[in-house]
């Protein structure tokens, strides 16, 4: 079936004005609204970490008698829970507390990372950081961390844990 020139015409028309009129939104939008990442004088500390706590019970062995109470394919003589205690975090800004959690363990058994990531903007400037981490199933903290930043405006603080490194790690 032949198409007449004139509605050929029509056609690419309204397509020209239709691919016109896209491109003129995506480039009002690609320059309107202005979009401010932080205020001005403020700054940004990132809280990023995956730590597996402790486990929550520590492996024992069993005696002949429940060995023998066993299937031979399940007669492990250790036995080591899989569950692990939550991870407690806090993080402290100049005495300002911006981050108190206590992440409890991945997976179906509770036996994988606790995993947590925060944003929290501050004011740039010289700020006191505490940085604070418990895995271990008695109370308290077993990694802290204090030290003094001078944030900059748009400044970003990344606090991260890593026990290979030897516990908290700041970058900015």
């Amino acid at each position: 079936m032949n198409t007449h020139p004139v509605n050929r015409i029509v056609s690419y028309t309204g397509q020209a004005l239709g691919y016109t009129a896209f491109c003129a939104v995506v480039a009002y939008f690609s320059v309107a609204p202005p979009y401010r990442h932080l205020p001005p004088d403020g700054a940004l500390v990132k809280l990023s970490l995956q730590h597996a706590g402790q486990r929550k019970e520590a492996c024992h062995e069993r005696t002949p008698e429940e060995l023998a109470k066993l299937a031979p394919n399940m007669r492990a003589a250790s036995v080591c829970p899989r569950e692990r205690v939550p991870v407690a975090v806090e993080i402290e800004l100049d005495g300002r507390m911006l981050v108190r959690e206590s992440v409890p363990p991945s997976g179906f058994a509770k036996d994988g990372s606790a995993t947590l990531y925060r944003r929290v903007g501050v004011p740039a400037g010289e700020h006191r950081v505490v940085a604070r981490l418990g895995d271990a199933p008695a109370p308290g903290f077993g990694y802290v961390k204090e030290t003094t930043v001078t944030l900059k405006p748009g400044a970003i603080l990344l606090l991260d844990f890593d026990a290979n490194a030897g516990g908290w790690v700041f970058r900015s």
